[in-house]
């Protein structure tokens, strides 16, 4: 009899680097509802049992540092606080674990009947350039939590690079001879620029020439932008799967 894959449900998808890296560890990944797609999780529901863990990364406009320049400029971040969505589908879907990531100042999750545990990782600690911190929550059912055994290099790489952003990227190059010898600044790549989703692409860990049919460049900075580095992803993966065993 052929062995069953472990069934993740992954919410908050977008193009989904993380139910990637899952897939890649052996897990049967369903994506749920995303904007991106026209979806919307807001009212959407779980069947209860079905899924062995819940994985996904709720928006983080709202929590992140630079939320604070959108609201002095009178403006407001696009999505509110959809973390309470994780936890209400975690909580009716019933899982024996879920996992979940946001940036550092993100509200922990609380899913009633698990026990929470939580991290922070900068994606150069997985032996990467980009510089990119994230929150990581894990829930087991039970009242004891469990700590994930995550794989991190010894040294961290000494060059590195900004974060990928959805929208623009920026890349140190170095000074020309005879300067300071320091970096510089390029200016933000426009987001309309394959040559700046080339780099957002380099900084996640995929091929420069990767490419979404279909789709605007703008759209396809933001969507890689916003996702989980493929070599974060892989770490949290494998962690997952050797704590499930």
């Amino acid at each position: 009899m052929k062995e069953e894959l472990p069934l993740v449900l992954s919410l908050f998808p977008g193009i989904d680097l993380l139910g990637r890296a899952f897939e890649e560890e052996g897990f049967c990944v369903v994506r749920g509802p995303d904007v991106i797609f026209g979806g919307d999780i807001r009212g959407w529901h779980v069947p209860t049992g079905r899924f062995d863990g819940v994985i996904g990364g709720p928006p983080c406009q709202c929590f992140s540092r630079l939320a604070h320049m959108v609201r002095q400029n009178g403006l407001k971040p696009r999505f509110g606080n959809l973390i309470p969505e994780f936890e209400r589908v975690a909580a009716e879907g019933a899982p024996s674990w879920w996992l979940m990531e946001n940036v550092p100042d993100a509200p922990l999750p609380a899913v009633p009947g698990y026990a929470g545990w939580s991290c922070l990782l900068n994606n150069r600690q997985h032996g990467e350039a980009q510089n990119r911190v994230r929150r990581w929550s894990f829930g087991v059912r039970g009242p004891q939590p469990k700590v994930l055994m995550i794989d991190t290099v010894a040294l961290e790489p000494v060059a590195f690079e900004r974060a990928a952003l959805g929208g623009t990227d920026r890349r140190e190059i170095p000074v020309k001879p005879g300067g300071s010898g320091k970096p510089k600044t390029t200016l933000p790549f426009n987001a309309k620029s394959q040559k700046g989703f080339s780099s957002i692409c380099h900084k996640q860990g995929l091929p420069e020439e990767l490419d979404l049919p279909g789709w605007t460049v703008e759209g396809k900075c933001k969507a890689v932008g916003n996702a989980v580095p493929m070599a974060m992803g892989r770490a949290l993966a494998k962690a997952v799967k050797e704590a499930t065993s």
